[in-house]
């Protein structure tokens, strides 16, 4: 007997739980492939911007390196700081960048340094917007800046102090005296306010006492650093330890042209 079209039984496909198994929707199976094509895009770009802030940061070593001046030697690692560097490079300026150079040579003197550029353009001819460094130099470099300043004895470092030594003649007669200061960062140079007076007087038979007043009183030693920094940074802060100094130092608006490191204050 032949069946009716109302007895006619349509079968399903069914899933792996026996039920009737669902078909995937046009705008669902478009979705789908929307959302592997964004994850693909953005695994790319990772990549793309990974290796491209390699390649920035040595090209701006590289640049940094050829570019010291005259009696600065040493290597320069650079890192790119920010969300995108890609964007930022399209856009013009790098938000931050820090350079390092744990070993620099400066004149013979080995200087740990760091410096952090913000608002840094692109293009020459621009200005960096505000750089703040930051170097710390050991005791045996300390002494090399000082007596290259005419500081006779080099300069011995403790808790916030320092301490040189020198001699006078007073009636005839060699006194030596050691000046324990203070140093106070002054722009283009450290100031060496006298704190403290120690007086040899030569057997104790003359009185020293009015020499100690003039010590202490006297003017703080001046000690030039601009001739060791690039033209236009200023030393803002100093620290002292009996392991060594930390000079901190600050610039703005400072011209991004191939002269800027290149060319250092004087001490003139």
């Amino acid at each position: 007997m032949a069946a009716s079209d109302a007895d006619t039984v349509r079968l399903q496909p069914l899933d792996e739980a026996g039920g009737p198994r669902r078909r995937t929707s046009a705008g669902t199976r478009a979705l789908i492939v929307v959302v592997v094509l964004l994850v693909v895009v953005v695994g790319l770009l990772v990549v793309v911007e990974t290796v491209g802030r390699g390649i920035a940061e040595r090209n701006i070593a590289e640049s940094i390196e050829q570019d010291l001046p005259e009696g600065v030697e040493g290597d320069v690692d650079v890192q790119i700081h920010g969300i995108s560097a890609l964007w930022q490079v399209l856009r013009g300026s790098m938000d931050e960048i820090v350079a390092t150079a744990p070993e620099l040579d400066v004149s013979g003197v080995t200087v740990d340094a760091t410096v952090t550029a913000y608002g840094v353009p692109l293009a020459e001819g621009g200005s960096v917007e505000r750089a703040e460094a930051v170097a710390s130099i050991d005791e045996a470099a300390v002494d090399a800046i000082a007596e290259s300043q005419g500081v006779p004895g080099g300069l011995e470092l403790g808790d916030g102090t320092v301490a040189y030594s020198d001699e006078i003649a007073v009636l005839g007669i060699p006194i030596g005296f050691t000046i324990t200061a203070e140093p106070e960062a002054a722009g283009d140079r450290v100031l060496l306010t006298p704190v403290g007076a120690d007086v040899q007087a030569g057997g104790g038979s003359i009185d020293v006492s009015g020499l100690v007043d003039r010590l202490l009183g006297g003017d703080p030693l001046p000690i030039c650093v601009a001739d060791r920094l690039p033209e236009g940074v200023e030393v803002t802060g100093i620290e002292v330890s009996s392991d060594g100094v930390t000079v901190r130092a600050e610039a703005s608006d400072l011209p991004l042209v191939e002269e800027t490191l290149a060319t250092t204050g004087s001490c003139g």
